[in-house]
């Protein structure tokens, strides 16, 4: 009878830590369950972030192929029927930049308003994109479309480089330096089957390649690092443009072709078509820089100029030979095999936009 308490009190010791082990073990399995959960949702979450950006992308690439696609017809009918490039190009600056305001005002789509910090490294960037354009239609207004075409098929290679030593990419894989060789083959084909070689016209192709190789680097570093929306971003670059695509009519004094020039519907209309076009074609690029690498952009480019080929082929006399248009196709095709080469230092998906 002298050890019944000590007996119960060492049957209460080990009840209460038995109970205690089971909360412990319970307590732990809530947190493993917890973490469980915690960890599949942030991969569900992963996973529609992914899908959704993969959407935005798609949807990015079949707008910017479907506005270049036709930009590249438009612009050359518009200097056919007006030759007169900075002309054509200050009203598509202009109806651009006011189309997009007043789309903003009116609810329609979400610009931003003019901020000094953010227009000063857009002014560079409309420089740029005012150059690549005027360069554009000069070539357009001396040269075949094929011509310029092929020239814009070997940019990637270029771009390539550029991403890497600018912009923190890494230098293509094996699979996609073999594309933009034969994309560089092609373009050298075409070259030698050329039948409408024009000196005049490859000097400009030349001016323009050198400043769109700027315009693909500095423009997508501007787009990674100046916080608007795509419609913000067409905006800012249209409207800074348009003062310098008027000094450069003035300079160029393209603007004297309008004293005698006769209007007619034809020219009416490619210029009407030229500035809407060049709303889409504005928003729907910048949309695209700021989602893929500058490279892949420039690719994308490249392989949308399969419909202006066809497109072309309908509607000028002046296209190349067999031979030639086989040697573009080569080029346009070869880029199908790119993949676009992912950074040297990922950014977290937590942190992106």
């Amino acid at each position: 009878s002298l050890g019944l308490p000590h007996n119960n009190n060492n049957k209460r010791r080990r009840e209460h830590t038995s109970t205690t082990t089971m909360k412990m073990k319970n307590h732990a399995g809530n947190q493993q369950d917890n973490m469980k959960e915690s960890s599949n949702s942030s991969s569900e979450l992963e996973k529609k972030e992914a899908a959704a950006l993969y959407a935005k992308i798609v949807f990015g690439i079949i707008a910017y192929a479907s506005c270049s696609s036709m930009m590249l017809i438009i612009n050359k009918l518009a200097v056919t029927f007006l030759p007169a490039p900075s002309v054509v190009l200050f009203c598509q600056l202009l109806t651009s930049a006011v189309a997009i305001k007043l789309m903003h005002e009116g609810g329609l789509v979400e610009s931003d308003p003019l901020i000094a910090e953010k227009v000063k490294p857009f002014m560079l960037v409309a420089i740029a994109f005012l150059g690549a354009l005027y360069t554009n239609v000069k070539t357009l207004q001396y040269a075949n479309v094929e011509t310029f075409i092929v020239f814009r098929s070997s940019t990637p290679i270029l771009i390539a480089f550029l991403d890497y030593v600018f912009l923190g990419r890494q230098l293509p894989n094996m699979r996609s330096w073999l594309s933009l060789m034969a994309i560089l083959m092609g373009a050298i084909a075409y070259v030698f089957t050329d039948s409408n070689f024009e000196v005049k016209a490859y000097t400009w192709v030349m001016a323009w390649f050198v400043v769109f190789a700027f315009d693909q680097v500095y423009i997508k570093f501007a787009v990674d690092n100046v916080k608007l929306t795509p419609w913000g971003r067409s905006y800012y670059t249209n409207l800074l443009a348009v003062v310098p695509v008027f000094l450069l009519g003035v300079v160029t004094r393209e603007h004297e072709i309008l004293t005698d020039f006769e209007w007619s519907t034809a020219s009416i209309f490619a210029l009407s078509a030229s500035c809407v076009a060049g709303v889409l074609m504005s928003y729907s690029q910048f949309l695209l820089r700021g989602l893929i690498s500058a490279t892949s952009f420039t690719v994308v480019g490249t392989m949308c100029k399969i419909g202006t080929v066809i497109i072309n082929c309908m509607i000028w006399d002046k296209h190349a030979s067999m031979e030639g248009l086989i040697a573009l196709f080569i080029c346009i095709f070869s880029g199908l095999f790119y993949q676009q080469s992912p950074l040297r230092n990922p950014i977290p998906t937590h942190t992106r936009n």
